[in-house]
């Protein structure tokens, strides 16, 4: 598991991809700061690795990254940890078209082709 603060390339995601699910990798991207924690086993360890660095449990969202895939197509909104009533989120997708578009610019500005 490890923050990505910067950059990570595409290849990287899909060796790591290839070592853990085959066509996918966990990842857990903090809203507020523009970071994201990835190839965890569960989305719960990538959220409390972002807890103890600080990150706030409202700004964090599950997702899966597809590398083989393109654009938009690459992210699957899909976690336990993304529902949360008490924030309007009733699903383990993204339900806010707002925070969804946060998340694509985060992932498309980490992720180098």
């Amino acid at each position: 598991m490890k923050i990505v603060e910067t950059s990570i390339t595409l290849d990287e995601l899909k060796t790591m991809a290839g070592d853990r699910f085959g066509d996918l990798v966990k990842a857990v991207v903090d809203v507020a700061t523009g970071v994201m924690a990835i190839d965890g086993e569960l989305h719960a360890d990538e959220e409390a690795l972002l807890l103890e660095q600080g990150s706030r449990q409202a700004d964090l969202w599950g997702i899966n990254i597809y590398p083989g895939l393109a654009g938009k197509d690459r992210i699957e909104f899909d976690s336990i940890i993304n529902i949360r009533p008490s924030q309007g989120n009733r699903s383990r997708g993204v339900d806010d078209p707002v925070i969804r578009e946060k998340i694509f610019q985060i992932v498309a500005r980490l992720v180098k082709e």
